[in-house]
């Protein structure tokens, strides 16, 4: 009974994001159709549409956690799917935005299993194209919402980005070096991570013309499920398979300081001795699988699950009335057990 119960739970997450994917997907054709070239060809590059020539050849494009977000909290605060589409297909484009700017700061040449648009055009010409996304999301909100919540919504848009900038700044700098704590590693994923999917359940709020105190109960219950997302996201950034996740597991490689690392280092064992010892010498020397064995013997991938799921339970507490908010459930489950 628990393995069907579950199955279900997945086959109607599988739809919930299908839907808000097919639902978003006009509306950012038609917006990144309106781009000059090469910033065209880039943008259906980098969202799956064809490969850099320009060719239809479909891949597979993002899980459209964020756009789904949007639209299951309008329709639990009472309005049409609909309604939010705007604000989903706005987030979706400030998302990659910030991907396609991730992808430069960490050097990574495959995103969604293939090269990244920074390592087919270059560096400048992936930048430039997360500023133009960055600026149709404004215009998405502004020409497809009523004016009034365009403008909140604008403003709570711009605002997450402002936070998200703060919060990639933290990150940039844990990789200086220096001792960073599992209190500081959270407010920096609150930023990074956790602002954007608070906007995206604020703003479909805002669409379905809730009241400010449910907009703020969104916009937490968005934070903390970014935060789980963010911890989930670690996990896979060294447990994770390539095949499923479309990039290598590198974190290690690279000297992340994830959280099960951060919580590994923050342990006091002879196993973060000796992993913070590794992490002192040249990466390139990195034995990732002796390195791997250490985080979890410190405890750091047990300790990164057990916080997830607290923040998934803390997600959900946010919520005035679960029973109405039955998708939101379901994707806030998803984010706890996935994969990739």
């Amino acid at each position: 009974m628990v393995e069907s119960t579950s199955a279900a739970t997945s086959h109607r997450a599988t739809e919930i994001l299908a839907s808000a994917r097919t639902m978003c997907d006009p509306v950012l054709r038609e917006a990144v159709s309106s781009l000059p070239e090469p910033l065209c060809l880039m943008g259906g590059y980098h969202l799956g549409w064809w490969d850099a020539e320009g060719t239809a050849t479909p891949q597979p494009g993002g899980k459209a956690l964020r756009p789904a977000l949007t639209v299951c909290a309008a329709v639990a605060c009472g309005a049409t799917p609909r309604a939010a589409r705007a604000a989903a297909a706005a987030v979706e484009l400030v998302h990659n935005f910030t991907l396609l700017h991730d992808d430069v700061m960490d050097a990574d040449q495959i995103r969604r299993g293939r090269p990244a648009v920074w390592a087919v055009w270059g560096i400048p010409d992936a930048m430039l194209l997360g500023d133009a996304l960055h600026a149709l999301a404004g215009r998405i909100l502004v020409t497809g919402l009523p004016g009034r919540t365009a403008t909140a919504a604008v403003a709570r848009l711009e605002s997450a980005v402002i936070e998200m900038c703060h919060g990639q700044h933290k990150d940039c700098r844990f990789r200086s070096g220096g001792h960073v704590d599992v209190e500081e590693y959270a407010r920096m994923a609150m930023g990074k991570t956790g602002a954007l999917m608070g906007c995206a359940c604020a703003l479909g709020a805002l669409c379905a013309q809730a009241d400010l105190a449910t907009v703020s109960a969104m916009d937490t219950f968005g934070r903390e499920l970014g935060m789980a997302f963010q911890f989930v996201d670690d996990l896979i950034g060294i447990w994770g398979d390539p095949q499923v996740t479309g990039k290598p597991t590198s974190d290690l490689a690279r000297h992340t300081m994830s959280l099960p690392v951060v919580s590994a280092l923050g342990s006091g064992t002879a196993a973060a001795a000796e992993l913070a010892t590794m992490y002192d010498r040249d990466p390139a020397a990195m034995d990732i699988a002796r390195a791997t064995a250490l985080v979890e013997s410190a405890g750091g991938r047990q300790n990164t699950q057990q916080l997830a799921d607290n923040r998934v339970r803390a997600a959900i507490a946010a919520l005035a009335d679960p029973a109405a908010a039955a998708d939101l459930m379901v994707l806030a489950g998803l984010v706890s057990r996935r994969n990739h």
